[in-house]
């Protein structure tokens, strides 16, 4: 049955369903007769089983394998084959029963179908219908899978403050959701084991590491804990685990490792936080080794642990060739986990099977195979990307053709490369023989100790519970906090019609109007209040955003009115693309992106050790607020061209490597290592956290030799940047990434290039690389005075079925741009997670999250093409709490936290910076979850520039926006009057 049908077969339901909602009037009796003959033509394993979710009997739809220590024959396979072969006689029962309404059975043929459709990407349709089916019938229970279910979508559409309020109801009321009865508390356990895990996801998404890995830890808790050990829930935790030890520093890891709360033996006895990572994926291949998916999905995370280990310094020369091969042979069985010609019909799935072609190629690179054959399977791979991101925009129709085309280059991929099939002994399995040699470890998790586990986290999640509205939507009647309503998820809140301005130089009221911020403006929402301008918020969001009323918020705030309203779930769970009212673009008509003038490679710009600018650059504002002028006076533009550095041997493989930034030199010297393919780059010549010099890695002498830095994690190799502190000015390449008529990726038509994903940590001051391939998609239609929003799609993003919004500057600007735009938000995103310890330590459950922005370095063959940030899609409404003067908007109790965080990080800093112009997504009482994007940071520690207004930016603050008396959070936190600090020059 393909995608088609099963779309007009749902569709058909849905109208069913709304039609039955709209009508009081019983069913005839030969709607009852067709229900009752559509029920009795279903099979009798599949009856049995439609009868066991009718009684409540599981809270999720159990695998025969899953439970099962020994696995016979008939086990092995999966509920997936079973649906499939029998998904229209399901839908015909699913439909007759909503015309008889026969509610219970209804929901019980969701409940079997639900995870097949998840996997063809039908969950939206069949959520509906569930939703229309709980309003019309209160009485009839929604199964457990289904209320998660929704928590993931609303994760991968990027409504992050539903999906916590779900899964926190879950775990604090012990999996308690509507009417649905349990029969075991091993049952509630296993719920709630699932919601820990979904929640890690999301602290994954948000780039948290350590605390994401926690949760996932406590899932693994769970699943163990049963009375047999869910198989299949051991293994995708341990699959998540294994991909947040990839992304974690070795300072997170081994507060992780050496928790005396945790019990890692089942992760062996590597010490190396990559060979960690690639033992438990290894395990979470084996325990769910008769599911294909999680097989591949699995050795694409243990390849990529191996080949990123055999370019550290942990990893002996001697032994590099080994670790190459063995994530050869990892991302090979994850190949041959479909047969030539078999459909796949999952985004992730096919995201995932690009994805290990690609790093195969990678593999295979640095293994030596010919560069021509390297280049073609290249090539091949991003084909594949062009066309999976038509997949993910197509009709459904249109699906399969396309799935087709993706996985007949995979196979020309694996034919390319040699991909030969491998000896496996057990029928049904995916995996190989030699991977069931690995010894089993025994771990003694009880149901009581994961219900202690559990309790570490009570308190958070069950204030979490009370930021949300509990208001069924069928009814209007309140829910019981203990009876989780699938329909009572309101926590977007309506915008406000508010006004805060910023300046470089004082504005009088009478001054004609001139912004040179990058604010965006979608189309006004009839039903919303307006908001006010944002940063840049171009394209993180969409939401609704306007400009400014001019009104002096602190002034009248009596003339501030907010509506509260929730964007119907039922045509938002998909991602909304919007348009600026008076200027609409055809968003569909023609690529964006990134054009630029191609630059050699070895002409990457150093970053500063602060996410400010230095006195040597010309920044364009980049600020937030209505009115900014651009005090170009202030600031000195000493930009100069680097020589162009010939390249290496051409049989020498490049990388980001070749990039060695050293503080002796201005210029970028074009030194090599063959073996660096994923590399750290240090950032920071001093750490955030104790202040003291790092020592500097050692150049690299010449093609094909390497040398080691003591600095590096072990995951990378380590470079220098030029200290702006010490240095006397930095010169920087001349890189256009927007220039009309350019050369870049997206001018031409192939959109689809290769690219390095660089990520900075200001924990360790270190930013890190890894290769991948990229598609630049279509604009989203919304643009500002600085940057337009993009959608981007890569191979090696965090999650596979979220999307990600791309900005990109409208004029021609150096890489160093991008690149403090993501340092700045991530020094913001480490300065806020210290301030969410504070409130936990407090017993202030509201947490404030910065979304994480990462770095694009478009290549074209040995040239940087390109360069583009980008950040996880976020979904609701935009609302701006303070600029980076002296505004702030009080109508919004999360501001009072905003002021507090301010306050935090000025004394955190040692009274040298302050994170400022806080704006995104807040909950209606403020008190909740808040994610914030687009910061700004005044700071002493470097010379000002138009997005740092240094000691004048924390003026500002101090004397302004936050004044001299201290607010509820910061007395409760204790923190010492901002009056008392040390005086800050006025200059």
């Amino acid at each position: 049955m393909d995608s088609h049908e099963v779309g007009v077969l749902l569709e058909e339901c849905l109208r069913a369903a709304e039609a039955a909602s709209l009508q009081c009037k019983q069913p005839t009796e030969a709607e009852r007769i067709d229900f009752c003959s559509c029920t009795d033509s279903l099979c009798a394993e599949l009856a049995s089983l439609l009868q066991e979710a009718t009684d409540m009997k599981w809270p999720f739809v159990p695998e025969k394998w899953q439970y099962k220590q020994s696995v016979s024959a008939n086990d092995k396979t999966n509920l997936s084959d079973l649906i499939s072969k029998h998904l229209p006689e399901l839908l015909a029962v699913l439909k007759a029963s909503i015309v008889a309404q026969e509610a219970s059975t209804a929901l019980a043929v969701v409940f079997l179908v639900d995870r097949f459709l998840y996997w063809t990407d039908d969950s939206s349709r069949l959520l509906k219908i569930t939703k229309l089916l709980h309003r019309r019938h209160r009485d009839a229970p929604v199964a457990p899978q289904l209320v998660i279910r929704q928590a993931r979508v609303y994760l991968n559409s990027g409504k992050l403050q539903k999906a916590e309020y779900i899964l926190s109801s879950l775990i604090t009321n012990s999996g308690a959701t509507g009417c649905w009865v349990y029969h075991s508390e091993s049952d509630k356990a296993l719920v709630q084991a699932v919601s820990v895990q979904v929640r890690g996801v999301i602290l994954q998404k948000l780039g948290l590491w350590l605390e994401a890995a926690e949760l996932i830890w406590a899932s693994l808790v769970g699943f163990y804990a049963l009375p047999q050990p869910d198989k299949k829930g051991i293994g995708t935790s341990l699959g998540i685990l294994a991909n947040i030890l990839l992304s974690m520093n070795d300072e997170d890891f081994t507060a992780f490792r050496t928790n005396p709360h945790i019990e890692l033996s089942l992760l062996g006895d590597d010490s190396h936080r990559l060979l960690s990572a690639a033992q438990a994926a290894k395990r979470a291949v084996i325990y769910s080794q008769y599911n294909s998916f999680y097989v591949l999905t699995g050795v694409a995370i243990q390849g990529t642990c191996l080949l990123s280990y055999s370019f550290s310094v942990a990893c002996p020369d001697s032994q590099r060739q080994s670790f190459l091969m063995k994530a050869r042979e990892a991302f090979a069985i994850g190949l041959l986990s479909k047969s030539e010609g078999e459909l796949v019909t999952s985004k992730q799935e096919l995201h995932t099977f690009l994805k290990t072609a690609y790093s195969l190629t990678v593999a295979h690179k640095w293994l030596g195979t010919p560069r021509e054959v390297v280049a073609q399977a290249t090539q091949t791979c991003q084909k594949g990307l062009a066309i999976f991101y038509d997949y993910c925009h197509a009709d459904t129709e249109a699906r399969d053709s396309l799935c087709a085309e993706i996985m007949n280059l995979v196979a020309q991929v694996k034919l390319l490369l040699q991909v030969e099939p491998f000896l496996n002994s057990d029928k049904g399995s995916f995996i190989p023989d030699s991977y069931r040699n690995i010894e089993g470890t025994s771990v003694n998790f009880t149901l009581e100790g994961f219900f202690k586990v559990m309790q570490r986290f009570h308190k958070y999640h069950a204030s979490l519970c009370k930021t949300s509205n509990s208001k069924c939507k069928g009814t209007g009647d309140e829910i019981d906090g203990a009876k989780l309503c699938i329909t009572a998820l309101g926590t977007t809140i309506g915008t406000l019609n508010t006004e805060c301005t910023t300046e470089t130089s004082k504005v009088s009221a009478d001054t004609p109007k001139h912004s040179d911020s990058s604010v965006v403006h979608p189309p006004h929402k009839p039903d919303l209040c307006t908001t006010i301008d944002s940063t840049d918020n171009v394209g993180s969001s969409s939401s609704a955003y306007t400009q400014s009323s001019g009104v002096e918020l602190e002034a009248n705030p009596r003339n501030v009115s907010c509506l509260t309203t929730e964007i119907e779930d039922e045509t938002s769970d998909g991602l909304m693309q919007t348009t600026d009212k008076n200027k609409a673009q055809n968003i569909h008509g023609y690529n964006s992106g990134i054009s630029s003038q191609t630059v050699p490679r070895s002409a990457v710009p150093s970053t500063s050790s602060s996410s400010v600018s230095s006195d040597s650059e010309k920044f364009e504002v980049i600020q937030a607020g209505i009115e900014t002028l651009d005090t170009v006076e202030d600031w000195i533009d000493d930009i100069a061209s680097v020589a162009q550095i010939p390249s290496a041997a051409e049989t020498t493989p490049q990388s980001l490597s070749q990039l060695n930034l050293s503080s002796s030199s201005i210029s970028l010297t074009d030194s090599f290592s063959s073996q660096s393919s994923w590399e750290k780059i240090s950032a920071d010549l001093k750490s955030p956290t104790n202040g003291k010099h790092q020592p500097t890695s050692l150049s690299v002498e010449g093609p094909g030799k390497s040398s080691k830095s003591p600095e590096s994690d072990g995951s990378f190799f380590l470079l220098d940047t030029v200290d702006s502190e010490t240095s006397d000015s930095l010169h920087d390449p001349i890189y256009k990434n927007h220039t009309p008529g350019g050369e870049g990726p997206s001018s031409g038509p192939h959109p689809q290039e290769g690219a390095l994903h660089l990520k900075f940590s200001k924990a360790t001051g270190l930013w890190t690389a890894r290769e991948t391939c990229v598609y630049i998609g279509k604009p989203m239609g919304v643009e500002g005075k600085q940057r337009a929003a993009i959608w981007v799609q890569f191979l090696h993003q965090e999650e596979r079925l979220s999307s990600y919004v791309g900005k990109d500057y409208l004029k021609p600007k150096q890489i160093q741009f991008h690149l403090k735009d993501v340092e700045r938000q991530m020094t913001a995103q480490y300065y806020v997670t210290e301030f969410n310890k504070s409130l936990y330590d407090k017993e202030v459950m509201a947490q404030i999250f910065y979304i994480p922005s990462e770095a694009l370095l478009i290549l074209n063959g040995d040239d940087i093409a390109g360069c583009v940030t980008v950040e996880p899609f976020m979904l609701g409404d935009f609302v701006k709490l303070t600029n980076n003067t002296g505004k702030k908007d009080k109508s919004f109790q999360a501001t009072e936290y905003g002021l507090a965080f301010g306050h935090f990080t000025y004394l955190y800093s040692c009274c040298q910076e302050v994170v400022v112009d806080l704006q995104g997504w807040v909950t209606a009482n403020g008190k909740g979850l808040t994610y914030l994007t687009d910061p700004q940071i005044h700071s002493i520690k470097t010379p000002r520039g138009p997005s740092n207004f240094a000691a004048r930016g924390l003026r500002y603050f101090l004397e302004e926006q936050h004044g001299p008396e201290c607010n509820s959070i910061c007395q409760l936190l204790k923190l010492p009057p901002v009056v008392k600090q040390p005086h800050v020059p006025r200059y």
